[in-house]
């Protein structure tokens, strides 16, 4: 494709330039079992985030994230509201991985906001045991889940491994996650996929105006506008397009920077050559709600195109990202990124 050739030559022409997530020296990681269903992920000594798997929570998540220098780079609400949060879309919570559309359920929007005599149209994910805890210079934690109806029928499996690292200006999560059917499982083509992650409010693009936004159930949601003082941040992708032009649009990785105090902090977005319809779409909103979802093609391309996804009882796929979080006087250029990308491509 296209796009592959590009990231080539631009990673052929870099050689030589290394990126800043190898140039510093490795953070130890350790992993601490806080409660029954929390997780601590400490780098370098320094909280970085939490794996958070109660089954009040409608899904897994890890929340919140620090930069390397402690800043909080996620939102604060819905579970521990800072001033000046925005209050939209509660399921937004830290960085998280589910979908729209999957056997008719909605497993992105489900949150304590849907009554519960809507309840059933929604799905859950459920977190049943945690297969490996593992510290290091990379620290490793993996789990089971299930992705279930509200009678608790499993439609899916989920096993994810999350790989933690870090250095002095860096951390980097790596997830590996495989859905394995316990019965056909239907993905349909919808917006609102499949990693998703929601930012701080210093890292929203600025917009003057309220916005409105309805999903396909007609749950109308209002982000506020107005004269924001905090919000001054951007989104640039792999193939150049930048603030709200990378909304629907593909790129193997996608960047939203800002200032965040007196640091330059930014959050990129990989994505891997073995996961489907490569290089991903980009769901990323000025708002905060950054995501790369490669199942929405059909509104990503205003009905151009379609890719839905079905799995067989006993069949399974497999989704790889990276996620790097930099901080410091300036963010990681795109000669940097290419060949992050580039390395991240080759594992397996």
């Amino acid at each position: 494709m296209k796009i592959i050739k590009k990231l080539g030559l631009a990673v052929a022409a870099n050689l030589l330039l290394l990126p800043a997530v190898q140039a510093q020296k490795a953070e130890p990681v350790k992993l601490v079992k806080a409660t029954d269903n929390k997780i601590d992920i400490l780098i370098g000594g320094k909280p970085f985030t939490s794996f958070l798997y109660p089954d009040t929570l409608e899904k897994p998540v890890l929340y919140p994230i620090h930069s390397a220098n402690g800043t909080l780079v996620t939102r604060g609400f819905p579970l521990a509201t800072r001033a000046g949060d925005p209050t939209d879309h509660p399921h937004h919570i830290g960085l998280w991985f589910n979908f729209e559309n999957l056997n008719g359920l909605d497993f992105w929007n489900n949150s304590y906001a849907i009554p519960a005599a809507k309840k059933s149209g929604y799905g859950w994910i459920r977190t049943d045991r945690i297969l490996k805890m593992e510290n290091g210079t990379k620290g490793v934690l993996a789990y089971h889940a299930n992705w279930t109806n509200q009678q608790k029928h499993v439609i899916l499996e989920e096993n994810t491994r999350f790989e933690f690292s870090g250095n002095g200006q860096d951390r980097i999560i790596d997830r590996i996650t495989t859905l394995k059917a316990d019965t056909e499982a239907f993905f349909k083509d919808a917006k609102d996929g499949m990693l998703g992650l929601r930012l701080a409010h210093d890292l929203q693009i600025p917009d003057p105006a309220d916005q409105k936004f309805t999903d396909d159930k007609g749950n109308i949601t209002i982000v506020k506008g107005g004269a924001d003082k905090v919000a001054n941040g951007t989104y640039l992708t792999s193939e150049g397009k930048t603030g709200n032009d990378a909304w629907s649009t593909r790129g193997v990785w996608c960047k939203v920077y800002g200032k965040m105090g007196t640091d330059s902090v930014s959050i990129t977005i990989i994505d891997h050559p073995q996961n489907p319809n490569y290089p991903t779409f980009w769901h990323a909103r000025g708002y905060g709600l950054f995501a790369a979802n490669p199942l929405g093609e059909k509104v990503f391309t205003n009905g151009k195109s379609e890719k839905n996804l079905t799995l067989k009882k006993g069949e399974s796929v497999t989704f790889r990202y990276r996620i790097i979080i930099h901080n410091g006087s300036q963010t990681s250029s795109s000669a940097q990124l290419n060949q992050e990308a580039a390395a991240f491509g080759k594992t397996k």
